[in-house]
């Protein structure tokens, strides 16, 4: 295998800059014409891996909406993630894990040692117990030619009372986080494995962002209010390794695959300009 970098960069050239994800909350089930059962879960699963798999370049499972129907629901979602990565589609899966030491170790087994049956191309993490603290996982991302993704500056409303936060230094804990990500990246080419999630709606951003290089994953686009004008503004040189991260939009298109594919054509085609 290549770098997640490299594989990341290729795919976004081959199939447009775009995260679909995969989100079966109860609510969306039932807008297809679901049960809340884990039958639908696979049903419902299996459609977006046909959607997706051979046309999406990242897809992004929710893996809380699998996890709480048990066992069951994260086996489904083990044969969404193999379907998805059988068909050539990057699979980060929103996992939003933060700990220390052999149990931060153990998250990184689960899903970046790619001998794990939940192995993903990447996965997201939360940063707030100290970006050191997720060590683990950046150097099991090295060994596995996988990704990292770790939350910087977020869509939520509440995000701003830690992110927007100043050390001693008068750096923000945003602008921490990436400058420690940066320093992980320095010497990778075309972009670092490490990324950063930045939402498209947070407004004025209070970090620097043109030093990273690495990827963008772009949540909070379409229902959320985020539109390509605000990825502009938001991201301005670095719009090359912008994901955008687009659920609802796409999925409320469903369960019919062909308008599954016709959404994800839509908003690559809005996001051309990423890769211009």
């Amino acid at each position: 295998m290549t770098s997640f970098g490299a594989r990341l960069d290729e795919a976004l050239n081959a199939r447009g800059s775009l995260c679909a994800g995969i989100d079966p909350h109860a609510g969306l089930l039932a807008s297809w014409g679901l049960a809340d059962d884990v039958a639908s879960l696979e049903r419902f699963s299996m459609s977006c891996v046909e959607a997706f798999g051979d046309s999406v370049a990242v897809v992004k499972p929710q893996s809380a909406f699998f996890e709480r129907f048990g066992s069951a629901g994260v086996a489904v979602l083990e044969r969404t993630v193999a379907g998805l990565r059988e068909q050539g589609a990057l699979v980060v899966l929103d996992v939003k894990r933060g700990d220390i030491g052999s149990t931060m170790a153990a998250y990184a087994d689960a899903y970046l040692d790619q001998k794990s049956p939940l192995a993903v191309d990447a996965i997201t993490v939360s940063p707030f117990l100290g970006v050191g603290s997720l060590q683990p996982a950046f150097a099991l991302a090295e060994v596995n030619d996988a990704g990292v993704f770790v939350l910087a500056l977020t869509s939520n409303p509440e995000g701003p009372e830690v992110q927007h936060a100043r050390g001693e230094d008068g750096r923000t804990v945003a602008q921490t986080v990436i400058d420690e990500l940066a320093a992980r990246n320095a010497t990778a080419s075309p972009m670092g494995d490490f990324g950063v999630v930045v939402g498209a709606t947070i407004g004025s951003s209070v970090a620097d962002l043109s030093t990273l290089n690495g990827p963008f994953l772009v949540p909070g686009v379409g229902a959320q209010g985020g539109t390509p004008e605000s990825v502009r503004r938001i991201f301005g040189a670095s719009l090359r390794n912008v994901i955008p991260s687009v659920s609802r939009e796409i999925l409320g298109t469903g369960p019919d695959v062909a308008a599954l594919r016709a959404a994800v054509a839509e908003r690559v085609e809005a996001f051309a300009f990423l890769r211009g």
